[in-house]
């Protein structure tokens, strides 16, 4: 035991020596003055393992955490990689170009101007964005200057104690394999980071002529001579989300959104959310507190529209008198069939595209409408390049409404548009609610739901999909089975991930016509993830509760044997 903390000082004491930061190094000298064997093993039993996702963690000092060494080496290896792709050589406006964004986290600016300097060290030439901004401002930058990748520094809708670093290649779509490997390979291979060539100088910082275009582009996803009469709530749950948002809604004629002001500034101890995700139990309740005391001082309010700290999710609440907060929560797949059906109608043509754990009323309102439809693995690395993509979400509040600007889910616009159809919808004395009920008739009412786990330790998640590998379920809330996939196995149409899929037959006794079950470890937080789905025909719109009632009497039996199934 003693040889392994004098490995595990030894190794800290080497990171010590060539970490950059006053910070990290201090809290570093405290663990090794102590010995605190089990806080740095922690830290040094590994490294952070750069994927699709980039690079996500805890903050602080040594080789598993978040901080500027770990980001030196990560962009070292980027640039790397961008060199042996060519980027390096000289064009007509100089060697590639790489922009660089940040959120308002803890460091996200010392990781931006770190990234910075490595790019130009190695040659490249890169544009740092104003000011803490939306991701997809950062997408869009990438297209509209032409950039041969991207890094945005985000930890999204994290803890506070999280930060993160999100690559984009030309295009402004995120990495995937094998770009991932052939990244992470050569961050594997950057020595002592005094060998990393980091000016102090030599980069450019944006002017607001990058957020004037982007908001200039967001009016493209409106159509001229709709309605603007819409009463809106926002809340940025304290990210960065505000002031774009509000710009973007006054270029488009709508009257300002109410914004609740104890979450509308950039705060990175998020100081009134647990965890600063709208999906989060609770993190909804200081928006609907405000919509309440707006309807009671002037008049009732249509929607609240949350976004979440890098704004590229966007989260729908509707009017609900039979909730105790007055306000009902749409999930992302209610938003993300509104949205289809509002494009529909104004007649886009492509291909609409959704994750495998979204619902499936996506392909019937595709197929209703003769349009191309897609089903990628889940996340907008792999949405954006379906070919010929006109409109792509994911059940995970994110949406991408107009793939020419930001090719990536964006916040931003998904709820101009999704004020734009609640405005026609106002004006015709109807709701977004009563657009889902018209889908829930015309196509059979799509209910999901999610079984998920947050763990303390990762090899419980990998223990569950052994389980439900070896003794798959053959039936659940007594519907068969009656395929199941194993999705690391890859097919023709989807690469390989860790997941299962399981189809369902139907049960006409109880009204449902068949049902599906995803199950997957979360790719950016520690949590097993089960979707569940259940398509229940509707006679018409009187049978709706009836068939709400089966729908939801299906879910919970699903949740319940699937956790037996699992060992939940």
């Amino acid at each position: 035991m003693q040889d392994d903390v004098t490995e595990l000082v030894a190794r800290a004491r080497a990171w010590h020596a060539e970490d950059p930061d006053p910070e990290t190094r201090e809290e570093l000298a405290k663990l090794i003055e102590v010995e605190d064997a089990a806080e740095l093993a922690a830290r040094f039993s590994g490294t952070l393992q750069f994927g699709t996702a980039g690079l996500r963690g805890e903050l602080g000092a040594g080789p598993m955490r978040m901080n500027r060494s770990v980001v030196i080496r990560a962009a070292a290896g980027l640039a790397a990689y961008l060199r042996d792709q060519g980027a390096a050589e000289e064009g007509p406006e100089g060697p590639g170009l790489v922009v660089v964004g940040y959120d308002a986290r803890y460091k996200s600016h010392d990781f931006a101007c770190e990234t910075a300097s490595v790019m130009t060290g190695a040659g490249l030439r890169a544009v740092l964005l104003p000011r803490p901004l939306p991701t997809p401002v950062l997408a869009f930058a990438i297209r509209r200057l032409g950039a041969v990748a991207g890094v945005m520094v985000t930890a999204s809708h994290n803890p506070p104690r999280d930060n993160g670093y999100k690559v984009y290649l030309g295009g402004g779509s995120q990495i995937v394999p094998p770009a991932d490997a052939e990244i992470a390979a050569r961050i594997d291979a950057v020595g002592p980071l005094a060998d990393v060539p980091r000016p102090a100088e030599g980069w450019e910082v944006l002017g607001e002529e990058i957020v004037e275009s982007y908001l200039a582009r967001t009016g493209a996803v409106l159509t001229e001579g709709m309605p603007r009469d819409l009463r809106v709530v926002h809340t940025a749950l304290h990210g960065v989300g505000s002031d774009t948002l509000l710009a973007a809604f006054r270029r488009a004629g709508f009257p300002e959104p109410v914004p609740v002001r104890r979450q509308a500034d950039p705060d990175p101890d998020f100081p009134t959310v647990s965890f600063p995700n709208p999906e989060e139990p609770g993190a909804m309740d200081l928006a609907f507190g405000t919509a309440r005391e707006t309807a009671a001082a002037s008049g009732p309010v249509d929607l609240v529209l949350a976004n979440d700290p890098d704004a590229d999710r966007c989260a729908v609440a509707v009017p609900d008198p039979a909730a105790d907060s007055g306000w009902r929560m749409l999930r992302g797949d209610d938003v993300g069939a509104l949205l289809a059906t509002h494009l529909v109608h104004k007649r886009a043509r492509g291909t609409f595209a959704t994750s495998i754990v979204s619902s499936s009323l996506l392909s019937r309102i595709a197929h209703a409408a003769d349009l191309p439809y897609e089903e990628t693995l889940t996340g907008f690395k792999w949405l954006a390049r379906v070919d010929g993509m006109r409109y792509a979400y994911e059940e995970a509040l994110g949406y991408c409404v107009d793939p020419e600007g930001v090719l990536d889910k964006d916040g931003i616009t998904a709820a101009l548009l999704v004020a734009e159809l609640a405005a026609e919808l106002k004006q015709a004395d109807r709701s977004l609610s009563d657009l889902l009920d018209d889908l829930a008739v015309e196509h059979g009412l799509h209910a999901t739901d999610q079984l998920s786990v947050r763990v303390d330790d990762l090899s419980r998640i990998a223990s569950v999909m052994e389980r439900l590998r070896s003794a798959p379920p053959t039936s659940l809330a007594h519907l068969s089975v009656v395929s199941a996939e194993d999705l690391s196995e890859g097919s023709d149409r989807l690469p390989p991930t860790d997941g299962l899929r399981y189809h369902l037959g139907g049960d006409p006794e109880a009204g449902v016509e068949k049902a599906r079950v995803v199950v997957r470890p979360s790719g950016t937080e520690p949590k097993l993830k089960c979707y569940l789905e259940v398509v229940v025909p509707v006679r018409d719109q009187a049978a709706l509760a009836e068939s709400r009632t089966a729908a939801e009497t299906v879910l919970a039996a699903l949740k319940a044997d699937l956790a037996v199934a699992a060992g939940l």
